[in-house]
């Protein structure tokens, strides 16, 4: 179901000053790993002075990407950070920070992997945060595409979707997962009297 995007009311007249623009793409590979690619860029629609000059309106002031790449586990065997707008020339330093998140894998504990691998001034604040929600893209891109292959083939998926008790649409008690997943439904308390 989807709404029409709208903006949302207001009475009062508004200005806009600030842009962060945040895509991300996952990419089957021929090798059988998988890429995931984050890209961040920040910007402000007036001129503003900092510690190091002038930033013209509409100019970067973060522009940065991470390529992560997976195995059908999750795991990760390889990753890169491009910095090609930072505030300053020292964030650059930490632009190959990202390499001790080789071998953790997303899932349970993804967030707290990378803040024990690459938290505080190890990292960069907003390759982090990139990199946490990097997670629910690889999710949305890898075991989905074996679920419609497994489909595809006329199989039915043997597991539990990783996706059952994530979230308010797909609660164990909910009707969805009565109607499509009825083997992983779980009636609430409330149900059973």
């Amino acid at each position: 179901m989807n709404h029409q995007d709208q903006t949302p009311p207001t009475s009062c007249a508004r200005e806009r000053l600030h842009t962060r623009s945040v895509e991300y793409n996952g990419y089957r590979r021929q090798d059988g790993l998988w890429d995931i690619e984050a890209e961040l860029r920040d910007y402000r629609h007036y001129d503003t002075q900092t510690p190091t000059g002038l930033l013209p309106a509409q100019a970067s002031v973060h522009h940065m990407a991470i390529t992560l790449t997976l195995d059908d586990d999750l795991t990760v065997q390889d990753v890169s950070a491009r910095m090609m707008s930072t505030p300053f020339g020292s964030c650059l330093e930490v632009e190959t920070s990202l390499k001790p998140m080789v071998g953790a894998r997303i899932g349970s504990g993804w967030r707290r992997a990378i803040t024990e691998r690459i938290g505080g001034i190890q990292s960069c604040t907003h390759l982090r945060e990139l990199l946490a929600n990097l997670a629910t893209a690889a999710l949305q891109t890898i075991p989905t595409w074996h679920a419609q292959q497994t489909k595809k083939q006329g199989q039915s998926p043997g597991g539990r979707p990783h996706y059952l008790g994530q979230c308010h649409a797909w609660r164990l008690d909910g009707p969805l997962v009565q109607k499509i997943y009825p083997k992983f439904h779980q009636p609430s308390q409330q149900e059973n009297p």
